[in-house]
């Protein structure tokens, strides 16, 4: 099914100014932002491989406060000092100067309209799809279990056969026998690349994480406060690793798995090392899943729970996603990695025109709905953040008049016309650059493209987007 974006009643600048939309909120007692309008955090790729800021990242980020929203949240980056690609880090001093520009720019551009937030994220190891020759000859370790089943299939003692022999002949059968030689686990490094899991706790550096962790981000929001930031979102969503810990699918048997006390221990554990670290004016809020929409996940229901104890906690604000798991994910290509946004999860995290039932439009507001009813009904005044589909000013006014949220995210949308708040709350709504839901942008990141948006990143007389590492941002982004 393929759903038409509804042209848009956009407001008067009378309107406007009488809206929710468009007035102010006190998300603590020393922090007001200037509207409801948030442009939730996007990963554009366009870091060095070292992590280190680029005056790419500063133009995008000034160019998204020039919109004046009310908060910009900086992109996933990490609180490890480990390779990770052209994706920003704050896991070393060395990070501070170039991230302070950011902050400087947001606050500069928006004349101090809005907020400066940076989400801090920590994630496993997850390789890419091996050849299949190259997973027998290097990656799989031959075990006595592989040699026992081989010698069932062929009838041949291979208990001490060279581990060079077995290893061409599991290479040499076909996908259903390796299916039956092969472990789940193995399997999957297989056919979609290796992921290490929260629940690997042989690995020793995975069974040290509730160790480990708490230090570790509250470290990064000591540098992110000393850098400028009036923020800090702890990246509790998605396919990382604190979401991981909050999951159903977290069986973890030390006290941070199974029910749901040990599975939110250590992202409560994370929330006060994080508040210690900063001082009391310096907002910490985090972003989570309402429904990880995956067989076996955590539903609305965890959600509310766990939004709760978080609130509870002292979390100044909870933005609310949905899905976007490695579970479900479609398998990539050889020599790419998986990418969690590609299953069923994914395209509940981002809805485009081509999603079935009721459209794209505000798809998980009725979730969101239920996890800020929790959190009133336990007495918690702490704002929530919804997103997903929002591109037009009535779904967002009345996303808030009703009670789904406390604030509006709205990041394809930004993307495709990052004055799109500006031109509204002013009047000019019929200017807007409409996003067309396609997921374009997404499959730029999916690549690790840089991403951009297919309603500007074409320069006159081109025929396909440029991405050769050089590209210019044509108007508006280079203004």
């Amino acid at each position: 099914m393929k759903h038409a974006i509804p042209d848009e009643d956009w407001p008067t600048p009378e309107e406007a100014a009488r809206s929710r939309l468009f007035s102010p909120l006190a998300l603590t007692p020393t922090c007001t932002l200037s509207s409801r309008t948030w442009v939730p955090a996007m990963v554009p790729w366009r870091a060095t491989d070292a992590g280190e800021v680029t005056a790419d990242n500063v133009a995008w980020y000034g160019r998204f406060a020039a919109g004046e929203p009310g908060v910009v949240v900086v992109e996933a980056t990490g609180i490890r000092d480990v390779p990770s690609g052209p994706l920003l880090r704050i896991g070393h001093e060395r990070y501070l100067d170039g991230l302070k520009r950011i902050a400087d720019v947001i606050h500069e551009r928006s004349g101090g309209r809005t907020r400066a937030f940076i989400q801090l994220i920590d994630f496993l190891a997850i390789r890419r799809r091996p050849e299949p020759a190259r997973f027998f000859e290097r990656f799989l370790a031959v075990t006595p279990e592989h040699r026992r089943a081989l010698a069932r299939r062929d009838g041949r003692d291979w208990e001490a056969a060279p581990e060079t022999e077995v290893r061409a002949r599991l290479a040499a059968l076909d996908e259903a026998q390796r299916a039956d030689i092969l472990g789940a686990r193995e399997l999957e490094a297989l056919r979609m690349g290796h992921r290490e899991r929260v629940t690997d706790t042989h690995l020793p550096h995975i069974a040290e994480l509730p160790k480990v962790l708490p230090q570790l981000f509250a470290d990064a929001c000591a540098r992110a406060e000393r850098a400028g930031f009036d923020g800090v979102e702890l990246h509790y969503a998605h396919a990382y690793t604190m979401a991981s810990f909050l999951s159903r699918l977290n069986t973890r048997g030390d006290g941070y798995g199974g029910g749901l006390p040990g599975r939110v221990r250590l992202p409560l554990e994370v929330l006060r090392a994080c508040r210690a670290a900063l001082r009391p004016s310096t907002v910490l809020g985090c972003r989570m899943l309402c429904d990880e929409a995956i067989p076996g996940g955590s539903d609305v229901d965890d959600a509310c729970t766990i939004a709760v104890e978080l609130g509870h906690a002292g979390m100044d604000f909870i933005s609310l996603s949905r899905g976007g798991k490695f579970e479900d994910a479609r398998q990539p290509r050889i020599g790419e990695a998986a990418y969690p946004y590609t299953g069923p999860s994914g395209h509940a995290c981002m809805p485009t025109i081509r999603v079935d039932g009721d459209g794209p439009l505000g798809r998980n507001l009725p979730l969101a709905r239920r996890v800020r009813d929790a959190l009133r009904t336990a007495g918690l005044a702490t704002p929530t953040v919804a997103a997903g589909g929002i591109v037009g000013f009535r779904l967002a006014e009345r996303a808030l008049q009703e009670g789904a949220c406390d604030l509006v995210a709205s990041a394809r949308q930004s993307l495709a016309d990052p004055d799109w708040w500006l031109k509204v709350r002013t009047g000019r709504g019929a200017e807007v650059r409409r996003c067309k839901l396609t997921n374009y942008c997404e499959a730029l990141d999916q690549r690790h493209r840089r991403v951009t948006c297919q309603l500007w990143d074409r320069l006159p007389g081109d025929d396909v987007p440029r991405d050769d590492g050089r590209r210019l941002l044509p108007p508006p982004w280079n203004r």
